[in-house]
């Protein structure tokens, strides 16, 4: 089974092998990336390779994809980006994202986020992409809402994360609002 790549103007999404383990590592181990995450930063490297195994797995059982955002420029591994809770028959998922500090708003996460999205409704033909953020991480909801998902209310104590439960928002987006929103997003190319 192939991974499908994406391609937008200047990132590649790839599958995440093993290659990728210790520029994966220093991402998930910094504080600041894994604040809002719901998971605490990876202490081990070994960790980093668990959950790469876990993202194949996950593929493999069709239920996650999780993309590798690197720089078509340097070809940098920068951060991630996929679907979560995969229902295909049901034709449903949850989408989650995260990118090193050094390039957060440059614009990268947005352009993965929607060639992610754009993969999830025009090739696996999904009918609707949720997403959960913190209450207090303007930077995803505020993001989410950029790309017209409309938020359906809070989830109380939905994440637990460092010896405390969080409350979150939930959003959703639907295939025939982003048909009908975001024409512009579908000129991501894919290619496997």
């Amino acid at each position: 089974m192939t991974f499908p790549e994406l391609e937008t103007k200047r990132l590649n999404l790839v599958e995440i092998t093993e290659k990728n383990q210790e520029a994966y590592f220093s991402i998930m181990s910094l504080d600041s990336v894994t604040k809002y995450y719901g998971m605490e930063s990876l202490q081990k490297i070994e960790q980093a390779a668990e959950i790469i195994q876990s993202f194949r797995s996950g593929y493999e059982s069709k239920r996650s994809m999780r993309w590798g955002i690197t720089l078509k420029e340097t070809g940098a591994f920068i951060g991630t980006a996929g679907l979560n809770n995969l229902q295909v028959r049901q034709k449903k998922a949850e989408i989650g994202f995260e990118i090193h500090p050094d390039y957060w708003r440059s614009g990268y996460t947005t352009e993965a986020v929607l060639a992610v999205i754009n993969h999830a409704f025009e090739e696996l033909q999904l009918f609707r992409i949720g997403a959960v953020t913190f209450l207090e991480n303007r930077a995803s909801f505020s993001l989410l809402e950029k790309l017209g998902f409309t938020k359906e209310g809070i989830l109380r104590g939905y994440i637990f994360q460092n010896g405390v439960s969080h409350d979150t928002n939930v959003y959703s987006l639907l295939r025939h609002e982003w048909q009908d929103t975001v024409p512009s997003a579908r000129s991501t190319e894919s290619r496997n």
